[in-house]
């Protein structure tokens, strides 16, 4: 255990020498550089988590940051099942999509820039994950929301990418503003920043229920929803595609997104005692999937459906989380970093065969010249759509609908099930609109599939992640989270879910193919006109949120502006500063050089203070 600094050293030092080498590292280099940096990290981890024992702890204090009576913060390092788990999922598929970017990124300019950017996001979150103290998460935190502002914005020659970066930026930095809030509230209640400590004191001090506690949960929830793009903070995660797809892949779907979610189990112990916002978590969660989903449906662009797609999953995470399912959301997280960095990569692999093109309309009939590329959509949209006992996806979301109907909440299993068909509809929607048909222009005609091992081999292991085989694996959560509603429980009532999952999953694959093949011309005509097209635009433009935000949050703000900008007391206190210049220009040409001005200056001062003192005295 003692190489668990390396998990986040090596990618820091990568990060170093790509930022340092200052243009002496050329392309092929700083790819170099970027995955091997990555590479290692997961392979320490590996051993770490072969060496790891259920229900292990370790903990390493590697300094004191200061020292002021007690209070005491350290550079402290927790690995636990939970922070394992984490650590695995952004060294291991993060590994894979660096190595994919290799592939993706040749011949773009700027990769020493792109490669410094992704490593210092490894060293962020790896942070984020292995901190033993809320201080050190923290700067993870904040570390990895600037390096996601950096990465969707790496095209920045093109103004809306970098209007998409500065939007994730503000909307983040909201939530991140309560997130900084409540976890002063717990040093001011609690007075201890180490995560263990505050789980430990947090039911001495307050009791269930309390005010106190119910507003610190609050704020912590609200720091979650904006990282983990769930609703009302939801808004900036579809623009987020303006980055590389590899940067899509890595922050947008197995990692970043997900560190809201790590953030609720990790601080279970105080949601524990703040009942309504643990339900609250339920609710939105079951919200942003189905408000997700809808959207999904009406996209065109090929990877905004995969940004709602991941919105709508991290939903089923909240879902679990809100019903006290903490094993199966760590669960889902897990496979669904599998199947997600597949279909983005896959994405990926699609958008630089046909030239840059990601638009389905402009698309279609590529499964015979992209083989890889089509065999990675099917295998991460069956796994997305949770195809029965051959997914990994499957046996995730078949235990959240299990441990929330064991918690006695039908209503959220029922937006968990309409959630489930929608996922089929979108899912089949995609691969038919992408793979099958005619093709639609010059880009997908002439489409190249993409060759290499850089290119293959990231595709194929996820693949099989994908399958129930990555189902095999099982988070060593046991002794780090609190026992589920259903973990007990078996019998006729669990094999009925499980039925119902699975009916919800193959109906809505039923369905598409009913409406995207056989009836897909009066499809078209329905949407094309009517209140269908205009349903149609309202999911498109998901639900309207940019808009509502723009006329109540903008628009007024962009006008009160306006209005100081010309504000008379502003204006007042620009007095001073001009009065100092004026005093300035007009003393500086009594600086002459000429000694006899110094002279006549100096006795005419005397004379005046003489003067002065004689009619005062």
């Amino acid at each position: 255990m003692s190489l668990l600094p390396l998990t986040f050293l090596l990618p820091l030092v990568g990060t170093l020498i790509l930022a340092l080498s200052r243009g002496t590292l050329n392309a092929r280099a700083s790819a170099v550089v970027g995955v091997a940096s990555v590479g290692l990290a997961a392979l320490v981890t590996a051993w770490l988590a072969w060496n790891f024992q259920v229900g292990e702890v370790f903990d390493m204090t590697l300094w004191t940051w200061l020292s002021v009576g007690d209070f005491q913060p350290t550079i402290g390092l927790r690995l636990d099942g939970l922070s394992l788990t984490m650590l695995s999922i952004i060294t291991g598929i993060g590994f894979l999509i660096h190595l994919f970017a290799a592939w993706y990124m040749r011949g773009e300019h700027g990769l020493r820039r792109f490669y410094a950017y992704m490593n210092l996001f490894v060293f962020s979150m790896t942070l984020l994950v292995l901190g033993d103290n809320v201080l050190l998460l923290f700067l993870g935190w904040e570390g990895v929301g600037l390096c996601s502002y950096l990465l969707i914005g790496y095209y920045y020659q093109t103004s809306a990418n970098g209007w998409a970066a500065f939007k994730a930026f503000i909307v983040t930095r909201l939530g991140d503003v309560f997130l900084a809030i409540g976890l002063f509230l717990l040093f001011n209640a609690l007075g201890t920043l180490n995560i263990a400590e505050i789980l430990t004191r947090a039911p001495e001090v307050w009791s269930e229920g309390g005010l106190e506690v119910q507003l610190a949960a609050l704020l912590l929830l609200g720091g979650a929803l904006g990282k983990s793009a769930q609703l009302p903070l939801h808004t900036w995660l579809a623009d987020a595609m303006a980055g590389p797809t590899p940067v899509s892949a890595l922050i947008h779907a197995a990692t970043m997104v997900t560190a809201g979610v790590y953030l609720v189990a990790r601080l279970y112990g105080i949601f524990e005692l703040a009942p309504v916002v643990l339900y609250l978590i339920g609710v939105i969660g079951a919200l942003t999937l189905l408000m997700a989903g809808f959207a999904a449906l009406a996209q065109t662009d090929i990877k905004r459906i995969l940004a709602y797609s991941t919105m709508s999953q991290i939903g089923y995470m909240f879902l679990a989380l809100g019903v006290g399912a903490y094993d199966a959301a760590i669960f889902h997280l897990m496979t669904h970093a599998f199947f997600k960095a597949l279909l983005f990569l896959s994405a990926g692999s699609v958008i630089i065969s046909c030239h840059h093109e990601q638009d389905m309309r402009r698309l279609g009939g590529l499964w015979r010249r992209l083989p890889l590329a089509y065999a990675g959509f099917v295998i991460g949209g069956a796994a997305l759509s949770a195809l029965p006992l051959i997914t990994a996806g499957f046996y995730s979301k078949d235990e959240i609908l299990w441990e929330t109907w064991a918690a006695g909440n039908g209503g959220l299993m029922l937006a968990g099930l309409v959630g489930a068909v929608l996922t089929s509809l979108y899912t089949l929607r995609l691969i038919i609109g992408t793979f099958h048909g005619e093709m639609k222009s010059d880009n997908a005609r002439h489409a190249k599939a993409g060759r290499g091992l850089a290119h293959g081999l990231p595709l194929l292991v996820l693949a099989i992640l994908s399958t129930f085989l990555g189902a095999w694996i099982q988070p060593p959560l046991a002794g780090v989270l609190p026992a589920s509603p259903g973990a007990e429980a078996e019998g006729i009532v669990r094999s009925v879910v499980e039925i119902l999952a699975a009916t919800a999953s193959l109906g809505g694959l039923g369905l598409a193919a009913w409406l995207f093949l056989s009836r897909r011309r009066w499809l078209a005509e329905r949407v094309a006109g009517g209140w269908e097209a205009r349903l149609w635009r309202f999911w498109y433009h998901a639900w309207g949120f940019d808009i509502v935000y723009d006329r109540l949050l903008v628009r007024p703000y962009l006008g009160l502006v306006h209005v100081l900008r010309n504000d008379i007391i502003d204006r007042l206190m620009l007095v001073a500063g001009w009065t100092a210049w004026l005093s300035h220009r007009g003393l500086s040409h009594t600086q002459s050089g000429k000694l006899r001005l110094y002279a006549v200056s100096m006795a005419m001062g005397i004379t005046v203070i003489l003067i002065v003192l004689v009619l005062g005295g």
